[in-house]
């Protein structure tokens, strides 16, 4: 009976190939795993803008300020909503608009949680003159019960194009401040 002597060195390359295909597959199932549990995205609030005109203009354009500062922030709730990182959900109030300044800290806060917020946007845009406008845009996480973003800016043109532009510039700020999930 003729015996097969295998050398050492066959074994060794087997085991270590084999050894390789073990790690493979398991860094292989790993990454499917992982890949399948993606990160939930993060709930964030936009509430209502509040307007403030002070350009002392003849002409009453309250109606189109409401128009557009509703637009505006609808405006910053799909673009957030558009990115996939963030679920938009509402705030609800028993009196609308509901802004930060038509109710009391303590009950804005609640309505926030209660929706499911963890993230909250909110401000108001003011009127300076008929060319120029201001907005105040803050950020707060509630998990964390801290400020995030706290900015003004500035913006020309009191119609529908001015408006537009300045949400999709805010939007972006938020975006490069916001946590990611």
């Amino acid at each position: 009976m003729m015996q097969t002597i295998i050398p050492r060195r066959f074994f060794l390359r087997r085991y270590r190939a084999g050894h390789v295909l073990t790690m493979l597959c398991a860094l292989a199932a790993l990454s499917f795993a992982g890949g399948s549990s993606a990160a939930a995205p993060i709930a964030v609030a936009v509430a209502d803008f509040d307007y403030f005109d002070t350009s002392g203009e003849v002409v009453d354009q309250s109606a189109e300020h409401r128009a557009r500062v509703a637009s505006f922030a609808k405006m910053l709730r799909d673009n957030l909503a558009a990115q996939g990182d963030y679920r938009v959900v509402t705030i609800e109030c028993r009196d609308h608009p509901c802004t930060a300044t038509s109710m009391s800290q303590d009950v804005f806060i609640a309505a926030a949680r209660k929706a499911g917020a963890r993230l909250v946007v909110y401000g108001g845009i003011r009127k300076m003159s008929t060319l120029v406008q201001w907005g105040e845009i803050q950020l707060l996480d509630l998990e964390a019960e801290k400020l995030l973003m706290r900015r003004t800016v500035t913006f020309r043109g009191d119609n529908d194009a001015a408006y537009r532009h300045a949400a999709d510039f805010v939007s972006d700020a938020l975006k490069e401040t916001m946590p990611k999930p």
